[in-house]
């Protein structure tokens, strides 16, 4: 107890004061911590500043250790507040009040008492007994992967998962890049139902990330049902049988096929890399690789070095390699939005964690507070007005303000390079495209005296380096791709034959759609997680989109049991009616303005990747299956 007195100063010095008064609710009963002249007071792009007086800060800190110190010598049983007081507390954490439809959905995410909706409800014993007789084949041992494994177990759904690398974590395994880390609290970007108290760091690191993965795969048992180093060549839908069949390309080159009632596919969008179709890409003679194909195996020491592409890899890993080459090239087409995040490289202080692990419940009202700031509360600033007048550069009013902040804070930082101002400031919406997090590094790199950011047009790759269209030639001894993934290509690893044979990408035509980013007229008992339309750009973590995704897939084999039907697929007008509301929508965004091109668009200039509504829409959406939405095909029967 020494030790903790000792320590709770410098823990109470790091906490998130408005969460900690919303837990000591819970720990003391008491909802007189809820004082009017505690409220937080937030500012945009601002890091943990809660907007209260130093003075008031003072008497939170020493009411709040005393209260810490009396519920670690006496333990007294945990309140939890009743639905009036909940929706106080959100409002007080959010500093300002939470709209009235979102209570129920954040006191899920909350899980306040111990459950939550994204739990399997297969209770009853006829259920049961049907969910034994599946099986279900899922494509992928990533985030979502693992998820799914885990609701299927829990669900007694016969499961088994197949995944081509060697080892768990998707994109956590396969990008290994210098600096690769996550862009999302990781107090965030973790399973809701799996906090990890001892995060090293406010935005781990890819070696972090996926040992927490393996760490899952160990404690759910999944591995058991884990075929590694084995492929999926195609799927076929088998109408008179009603099922998947499923061939494979296993570990040592064979064939096998497998079957299954139901695939879900799990295979993500940001794991095939994309060369930038520009002439000569291949011809140079040197080594050449993509940064999620990194070659250890080059030492980029005292050489030249060319890096084509400033988006979210890019910025990782330039300021690592920066200081090691010789020379450093650096190819830009269109600059990102760095957003202000000081803490980006920090560490997360030993007496945070504590208070993460022994404070009941700040862990959730500290992930409420990450939610809301950095996923609904942030929306309004990336909405387009309708009647905005100002510029292609905003689209409304707020988006300006936000611009205006994070343009400042980028031309402080190039102050004494005035030559990388008009350079390092995008003159696209804030939204536009997806944004980085920005500590001062990457603008750090680009300011070294051995790197060179080039915003001239590349003509083409020559064996020797790169030529611009102002004619010269850049020679270089390493070529690296920075030029990201083929996020709208959905599936294109995968053959899918529907109902009638029907080919999915030839259905597609180069433009994927689904139901809730989830299903497909045609093909039965087919689901996707991390679909069309099911990306986020500024608010949250897709863990949250992919937890909702599978209570949803979940839900619909629970129909299937429920009814003893033994295909469902969704209605034509229900598909085509969702997705004419998603491309409306998406055109209020920052990220729909047709002055702006993304990889958020496909190649067809459709928004294919963005949800363009609130999380609360896709919470509620995914809930359950609605019978309506759906043909459901019952089993044959046959004559005596």
């Amino acid at each position: 107890m020494a030790d903790v007195r000792a320590g709770l100063d410098e823990a109470l010095e790091a906490a998130h004061l408005p969460a900690l008064l919303a837990a000591l609710v819970h720990v003391t009963g008491d909802p007189g911590w809820l004082k009017p002249e505690w409220t937080p007071t937030y500012t945009p792009l601002a890091r943990n500043d809660p907007g209260i007086p130093e003075d008031e800060q003072a008497k939170i800190r020493e009411q709040a250790k005393a209260a810490i110190l009396s519920h670690l010598d006496a333990p007294a049983e945990i309140t939890n507040p009743d639905l009036p007081l909940l929706r106080r507390m959100m409002d007080f954490v959010a500093g300002a009040p939470i709209p009235e439809g979102y209570a129920d959905f954040l006191i899920d995410e909350l899980a306040i008492s111990g459950k939550s909706t994204k739990d399997p409800q297969f209770d009853q014993p006829q259920l049961q007994e049907a969910a034994r007789r599946m099986k279900v084949l899922v494509i992928g041992a990533g985030m979502s992967g693992l998820l799914t494994g885990i609701r299927l177990s829990q669900a007694g759904v016969p499961f088994e998962i197949i995944d081509k690398n060697p080892e768990v974590g998707g994109t956590w395994f396969e990008n290994t890049y210098p600096g690769c880390r996550v862009d999302n609290s990781n107090h965030m970007y973790s399973y809701s139902f799996e906090p990890n108290h001892r995060w090293p760091q406010h935005f781990s690191t890819q070696p972090v990330l996926l040992e927490y993965f393996r760490g899952i795969a160990e404690k759910y048992q999944l591995r058991k049902h884990i075929r590694f180093e084995t492929g999926v060549e195609s799927l076929a839908w088998d109408e008179a049988r009603g099922l998947w069949r499923v061939e494979l390309r296993t570990k040592d080159g064979g064939r096998e096929t497998l079957e299954a009632q139901a695939v879900i596919s799990a295979v993500g969008q940001l794991n095939r890399p994309r060369y930038p179709q520009i002439e000569g890409v291949g011809t140079f003679e040197g080594p050449a690789f993509h940064s999620a194909e990194w070659r250890h195996d080059v030492d980029l020491a005292g050489k030249r070095v060319a890096v084509i592409g400033t988006g979210a890899s890019a910025f990782q890993f330039v300021p690592e390699i920066a200081p090691k080459v010789a020379q450093l090239k650096v190819f830009q087409r269109t600059p990102p939005w760095g957003l202000p995040v000081p803490h980006y490289h920090e560490d997360v202080p030993e007496g945070f964690k504590w208070l993460l692990e022994h404070v009941p419940f700040y862990d959730k009202w500290y992930r409420f507070w990450l939610f809301w700031m950095t996923t609904e509360g942030f929306l309004p600033m990336v909405k387009s007005d309708p009647n905005w007048d100002g510029g292609p550069q905003a689209v409304s009013g707020e988006n300006l303000m936000l611009r205006e902040m994070a343009a400042q804070a980028l031309a402080a930082q190039v102050a004494d390079r005035p030559d990388l101002v008009d350079k390092v400031i995008p003159q696209y919406p804030v939204g536009g495209k997806r944004a980085v997090l920005d500590n001062g590094v990457w603008l750090g790199a680009l300011k070294r005296p051995n790197v060179q950011l080039i915003t001239d047009r590349i003509e083409r790759v020559t064996p020797k380096g790169v030529v611009t269209a102002d004619g010269a030639e850049h020679e270089v001894d390493v070529l690296i791709y920075g030029t990201g993934f083929k996020a709208s290509s959905f599936l294109s690893s995968l053959k899918v034959k529907g109902r009638g044979g029907q080919d999915l990408h030839e259905t597609w035509a180069g433009d994927a759609r689904a139901y809730l980013g989830i299903t497909t007229p045609g093909f039965p008992n087919f689901f996707i997680i991390y679909g069309p339309n099911t990306n986020i750009v500024v608010n949250g973590s897709i863990i949250f989109f992919s937890e909702c995704a599978v209570r949803y897939i979940v839900g619909c084999l629970k129909l299937l049991a429920e009814t003893g039907a033994r295909a469902m697929e969704p209605k034509r007008e229900v598909h085509d009616d969702f997705n004419r509301r998603v491309d409306e929508a998406n055109q209020g965004w920052a990220w729909g303005s047709p002055h702006v091109t993304s990889w958020y668009k496909n190649e067809l200039g459709r928004v294919s990747q963005n949800w363009p509504f609130g999380l609360i829409d896709y919470w509620r959406a995914t809930l359950a299956p609605d019978p309506k939405d759906f043909i459901l095909e019952r089993v044959p029967v046959t004559a005596a």
